[in-house]
């Protein structure tokens, strides 16, 4: 059955009311034609709920926007969509390309800063986001009771002599549904091992971050990273206020603690919004991401709080193999990252995500 405007409907029942399911829960699939994302392709998807999301296609099947109910759930940067003809590898490049959105993925073989590691440069985050996806397909129809949409593809990272990483991506959510999932898994294609520095960024903005917003983490350790502004503010990681010219960006890693099944829920609420609050939830495997990063950045413009699940560090390659750290893929091995992101709405919902909190905490 699929629940939407507070009422169970079955294929059938649902038939009898509209001509066609995507009258209340669909996708489409399109493409930009003008400016720095002229070619792009992107798929919509809406759910009924009113919930909104955009895959886009050609950064990685990043999800370039959010929304619910008309109320945005991410940051969207200046840059907008930019096609990733345009991408400026070296240095901090990246950010000329970086539009915000609810999701950005950071890989597959550096996060974080720019370095040099065993004569190869390597720039900020890496290359995956922007790289186009191919043999894409996308779905929708009933499955067991429920009706399914949901986009698959593949995106290789790879040179001569080097890696050859192949990402196969799913996104799928359902009908009357306020979440959806991310299913990746990464596969080494070459004869020898290979680092795989994987991290999801996903960026909460405005209005769900605002003075009064707050943060529901089953933190069980914070380290601000080596920088004056989060040092000087390590006990207020989880404060917010106005935005402020001149502010400098603030990066903690979090040591998180997993419910009983394995998974980490993190959020972040905003409980003065019409309708008893509003909030972004982002639930992982531990086992898969052992790491968490928070980026806090209150700017005039960038305004915006990072939840970033990962499975290394933010200080680059470089550093993660000095630190022993470096995660590494076997040759023919596969690795899998799942991700649920989800709304909550309303008192109830935030407070029963806030109990299940406590008990893992």
């Amino acid at each position: 059955m699929a629940k939407i405007f507070g009422q169970d409907f079955s294929r059938r029942e649902l038939g009898r009311w509209t001509g066609s399911p995507s009258q209340v829960a669909g996708t489409k699939l399109y493409q930009l034609i003008e400016g720095k994302g002229n070619g792009m392709r992107f798929v919509d998807f809406w759910t009924g709920s009113g919930l909104e999301f955009t895959v886009s296609l050609d950064r990685a099947m990043d999800i370039s926007c959010a929304f619910y109910k008309g109320k945005s759930l991410c940051w969207r940067s200046a840059t907008g969509d930019v096609h990733p003809h345009f991408f400026e590898r070296e240095g901090f490049g990246w950010y000329r390309s970086f539009p915000g959105g609810l999701l950005l993925t950071c890989g597959l073989t550096n996060v974080g800063e720019p370095c040099e590691d065993k004569g190869e440069k390597l720039g900020l985050h890496g290359r995956i986001s922007h790289i186009p996806a191919e043999k894409i397909k996308v779905g929708e129809g009933w499955r067991d009771g429920e009706y399914v949409l949901s986009v698959e593809g593949r995106m290789r990272q790879c040179t001569v002599f080097g890696e050859n990483l192949l990402l196969r991506r799913r996104v799928w959510t359902k009908m009357g549904g306020t979440r959806f999932w991310i299913e990746d898994r990464v596969e080494n294609e070459v004869h020898k091992a290979s680092p795989l520095m994987i991290l999801y960024h996903l960026n909460i903005g405005f209005p769900v971050v605002s003075e009064c917003s707050r943060l529901l983490f089953p933190t069980v350790k914070v380290t601000p990273l080596p920088n004056e502004g989060a040092a000087k503010e390590e006990e207020d990681y989880a404060k917010f206020g106005a935005p402020t010219p001149g502010f400098e960006e603030r990066v903690y890693y979090h040591q998180m603690k997993a419910d009983k099944t394995g998974f980490v829920r993190c959020a972040v609420v905003n409980d003065e919004l019409e309708g008893g609050g509003l909030g972004v939830y982002v639930a992982y495997k531990l086992d898969q991401l052992p790491n968490f990063v928070q980026w806090k950045m209150l700017g005039e413009g960038e305004y915006v709080v990072g939840m970033e699940p990962a499975n290394c560090g933010v200080e680059g390659r470089r550093r993660e193999r000095g630190k022993g750290e470096l995660p590494l893929i076997k040759p023919g091995e596969a690795k899998e990252f799942s991700l649920e992101i989800g709304v909550l709405e309303g008192i109830a919902p935030i407070e029963q995500f806030e109990r299940k909190l406590a008990c893992q905490t």
